[in-house]
């Protein structure tokens, strides 16, 4: 896939695979056969060409996965440009599982059965430590469908929290009719238990957001995911930099142009947003950077301007993020605006931010044709599902993980990991093995940020 010639397109100088005009265009939409949903977008360059590769990209994978071990979950959040499909965030602590086909359930079991098996094999009780609040239903439901993947596992598991005015044991009823019952947590030494519950190991579905609570210092259960991949002291910036390696390790193996794949992303000093702070710095950066992606736009004659997306370089819940076409626009923030940037998830203050290329997403779901971006599920280094974000007051250039937003399961009909060369490139479930492929390369930048806080 060369990509010198900015008159070629993507993959006009491959001859096993070309292109037509017509493809390249990101106005073009075609329908995605054999799919229960209305989604629909244009990949099929990418698409046709990890197709071609399949069998190196899944052989690096597992090398790959021998040297960095992936997290126990994530999930990815995707978006598709047609021209280009990329993550644009990476949750190491997912919370949407109520959110899958619920027939993908068997393919979430197993791959809990093969990371325990493989990590802890003598493992028989789980303890489960969720956010502390119990107010979010949506929240709440996740960690209903979580908890049955691992019982169906095999597993005997209970779930304790970490609020310290949870005295005594609290019963939810669910809107699904499942039921929840959350424990509070005792210490023992260097062993967190419940009441008549000691547990084997600890799986973490808090993302640290508030800190890092004592007692979860010096534990000697093992905690999955590590506490050290919590946004108390994760960075974007430090993920998307091992995202930038690990790419252009794949696609020098693959052929084609990282940007393709990966969004490029800069990071300036500390900002108030409040006291206007660290401004020109960030206008500055914004500037150079929506100069680097008209480069790309020209050179592969993408018609559509460029944007950013600046958003608070730790956290997640979709908060602290605002997209921007111009240095003009941060410049001219009016309070509100800079009131919203100024904190995140959990009243935490934003003082350094992350400036990331913005990635139109070209999906649409439905009669309404709502703006869709693909959120992807892995349980291990295993693709076990996702779902497609959808909200219908947003545009192809906003965050999508805002108020109004909505899910639908995505419609596999096979396993991500099991692509048909035989059908159209855009057909399932060849797009969602290309979705698996960008996923597991985030999956992977994350594995090596863990590694390198060891």
């Amino acid at each position: 896939m060369n990509h010198r010639d900015p008159k070629t397109s993507i993959l006009s100088t491959n001859p096993r695979l070309t292109t037509s005009k017509k493809s390249m265009s990101i106005k073009h939409i075609n329908a995605v056969p054999h799919l229960t949903t209305a989604l629909s977008g244009p990949l099929y360059d990418i698409e046709s060409h990890l197709l071609t590769y399949q069998a190196k990209i899944e052989s690096w994978f597992r090398s790959h996965w021998l040297e960095t071990p992936a997290p126990f979950y994530a999930s990815v959040d995707l978006r598709n440009a047609g021209f280009k499909l990329a993550p644009v965030d990476t949750n190491l602590f997912p919370a949407g599982f109520n959110n899958l086909n619920p027939a993908f359930m068997p393919l979430c079991i197993q791959a809990v059965q093969s990371v325990l098996e493989r990590i802890c094999p003598k493992a028989v009780r789980i303890l489960l430590i969720p956010e502390s609040h119990t107010r979010n239903q949506f929240y709440l439901e996740s960690l209903a469908t979580l908890q049955e993947i691992i019982t169906k596992a095999g597993f005997d598991i209970r779930i304790g929290n970490l609020n310290p005015e949870l005295e005594e044991n609290q019963s939810l009823d669910l809107p699904s009719g499942k039921k929840l019952l959350l424990e509070p947590i005792k210490r023992q030494g260097n062993r967190l238990t419940l009441e008549n519950y000691d547990p084997c190991l600890v799986l973490l579905n808090n993302d640290l957001s508030s800190g890092r609570p004592e007692i979860l210092d010096d534990l000697e259960q093992m905690i999955l995911p590590p506490v050290e991949l919590g946004w108390n002291e994760r960075l974007k910036s430090e993920h998307f930099a091992e995202y930038q390696k690990a790419t252009r390790e794949f696609c020098e193996m693959v052929d084609i142009d990282p940007w393709l794949i990966t969004p490029m992303f800069r990071n300036c000093g500390e900002i108030n947003f409040m006291k206007r702070e660290g401004e020109d710095c960030l206008a500055k950066n914004v500037e150079g950077m929506l100069a680097e992606i008209q480069q790309k736009y020209d050179e592969y004659n993408i018609d559509k301007p460029p944007f950013v997306i600046i958003k608070a370089d730790s956290g997640t819940y979709g908060m602290g993020i605002m997209t921007v076409h111009s240095a003009d626009d941060v410049r001219e923030l009016n309070r509100k605006q800079r009131t919203k940037m100024s904190a995140s998830k959990g009243g935490q203050t934003v003082s350094d931010v992350i400036i990331q290329e913005g990635i139109y997403t070209f999906e649409t779901w439905g009669d309404e044709q709502a703006v869709a971006e693909p959120v992807v599920y892995m349980l291990d280094h295993y693709v076990v599902g996702g779902f497609y974000r959808v909200h219908t007051g947003r545009t192809t250039t906003e965050n999508l993980n805002a108020p109004g937003m909505h899910f639908e399961p995505l419609a596999f009909a096979e396993t991500c990991n099991a692509p048909d060369s035989s059908k159209s490139p855009d057909a399932d479930p060849n797009r969602f093995y290309a979705y698996g492929v960008i996923a597991r390369l985030a999956l992977l930048a994350a594995a090596r940020e863990h590694a390198k806080h060891q």
